[in-house]
């Protein structure tokens, strides 16, 4: 992938748990880190992609900024869960003028909401043949077809984020979907070609699936599962506060028996309905795609940090598992960044990173 001449921007992931900034740069030697840095998001600011605390957020990315002594106002922000819906279509392919209006009568099929409450956009993927039954002669009828990426997010939800980031003295300049920043993250990061890969976001309270197939989403899918919900539970099944559960979900503490085994219990029911969710999306694209079967499913979002999860899921769905580290291609000078701390990042900095690889003058 060229790296852009485009003025960049910088990535702001603002999430339920944590707001993660990046900013990348071209050089000379490819595109170079020239920040990172998360704060935490003030509880219950952000609840299922939608913002409940716009002063508190934004206090909390101006104090990001400050931090991180960052220059380029321009940023580059997304959305998640119920407000966006991304769904890729097949309609009849037609001349460039009718296209808009097309789309937009077949996209009422696939939104659940009024039409007039959403934005819409839309990209064209490729144009395909389809051929349908024989005529008198026998002989087939073709027709031309096109896949279109269709994407809707609700308006109301897009302007709070565009208040939220004035708000913060900064200028929304692209406005995206994790799932795609995530995609454009893991494109950077692959040290090899893959056909067909799954890229699974698990972070505080939400669970993204993305099936990418030569570089193009093909199913896509939301749940409202997250590390949010073992937190609780395990604060709530051992009676310790919000900090303590974390450590113990994560194993960044020792722990007694009665601990261990509540920890267990919890995890083990959690964990069990996050892989359940996982596999039944992979087993339904399998049976729809059986020419074309997902061969690696990589993860990202801090969640899969809790130890074993990763190999659980490859056991489960048999497909091997990787770790997203969307640090792996850039260029990094490690006299500013802590390596042990960038690997310990990797896994929730990737739609920030991915955020941080759009620019200001993108659609």
């Amino acid at each position: 992938m060229a790296i852009s001449r485009k003025k960049p921007l910088v990535g702001l992931d603002i999430g339920s748990h944590s707001i993660k900034l990046v900013e990348i740069v071209p050089s000379k030697r490819g595109r170079m880190l020239q920040n990172f840095g998360v704060i935490h998001t003030p509880p219950g600011a952000v609840l299922e992609g939608s913002i409940k605390d716009r002063a508190g957020v934004a206090s909390a990315i101006k104090k990001l900024y400050k931090n991180l002594r960052v220059r380029n106002s321009n940023v580059a922000v997304s959305l998640s869960g119920y407000s966006v819906i991304a769904k890729k279509i097949t309609i009849e392919k037609m001349e460039e003028s009718k296209i808009e209006a097309a789309i937009h009568e077949e996209a009422e099929k696939y939104i659940p909401y009024d039409i007039n409450e959403v934005n819409l956009d839309f990209t064209i993927l490729q144009s395909t043949e389809e051929y349908g039954e024989g005529d008198d002669k026998g002989e087939s009828k073709g027709r031309h077809q096109m896949d279109v990426m269709l994407v809707a997010a609700k308006r109301d939800v897009i302007e709070e984020y565009v208040e939220l980031v004035q708000a913060a003295d900064l200028n929304p300049a692209v406005m995206d979907a994790d799932i795609f920043a995530l995609q454009n993250a893991v494109e950077i990061s692959l040290t090899g070609p893959e056909k067909c890969y799954a890229i699974i976001n698990l972070g505080a309270a939400e669970l993204e699936i993305n099936v990418v197939s030569r570089g193009v989403s093909t199913f896509s899918r939301d749940s409202s599962y997250g590390g949010a919900q073992v937190t609780e539970s395990i604060r709530s099944e051992l009676r310790v506060d919000l900090r303590e559960a974390e450590q113990m979900k994560l194993g960044g503490m020792p722990l007694d028996t009665h601990q261990e085994d509540g920890v267990a219990k919890v995890l083990g029911r959690e964990v069990s309905a996050w892989v359940k969710e996982i596999k039944r999306a992979v087993e339904f694209v399998t049976s729809t795609r059986s020419a074309d079967p997902i061969q690696k499913i990589i993860v990202s979002g801090g969640s899969f940090k809790i130890p074993g999860l990763q190999k659980y899921l490859e056991t489960e769905t048999g497909i091997p598992v990787a770790p997203l580290n969307p640090f792996r291609n850039l260029v990094i000078n490690y006299r500013r960044f802590d390596a042990d701390y960038l690997d310990d990042m990797a896994l929730q900095a990737g739609v920030a990173v991915g955020l941080a690889l759009r620019s200001i003058d993108d659609k």
